[in-house]
């Protein structure tokens, strides 16, 4: 059977705030911008997730796209919907949480999570209509 690649696009909101404890605020503002905000700030994020495998003869799927929606669900967006990404998120402790620290923690969430008949391949993490940040791993 052939090779290919889906995609599922997944929706989250978030607050963060991009500073370092190490830092004054005024070198942080300097640095992060607005997003140095110490009242917050949030984003309604998209996640493409990409898998890849061999088309399931008997299915016509590589992966049922519902099947990678509740994996999503379970192992990344339950912690970070609603959440505040500096405060609620074992799994992000001690990271700052730009866009890309972020695709990297949900890749590492997902990348075992994944029945072994597909592989993750890509994450394209949507920050605003305008700012992405694409991870196919180390």
């Amino acid at each position: 059977m052939p090779r290919m690649r889906v995609t599922r696009r997944l929706h989250f909101s978030a607050a963060h705030r991009l500073a370092r404890g190490d830092w004054d605020e005024e070198r942080n503002r300097r640095v992060f911008g607005l997003c140095a905000s110490p009242n917050w700030h949030g984003h309604n994020y998209e996640l493409d997730v990409t898998v890849e495998g061999e088309v399931d003869p008997g299915t016509g799927f590589v992966l049922d796209l519902k099947e990678l929606k509740e994996i999503v669900e379970a192992r990344v967006l339950e912690d970070l919907d609603h959440r505040n990404l500096n405060l609620d998120v074992p799994w992000l402790e001690g990271v700052i949480p730009t866009t890309e620290n972020l695709v990297v923690g949900i890749w590492n969430r997902l990348v075992n999570a994944l029945p072994p008949r597909v592989r993750l391949v890509r994450l394209v993490l949507w920050e605003t209509p305008r700012n992405y940040v694409e991870y196919m791993g180390d």
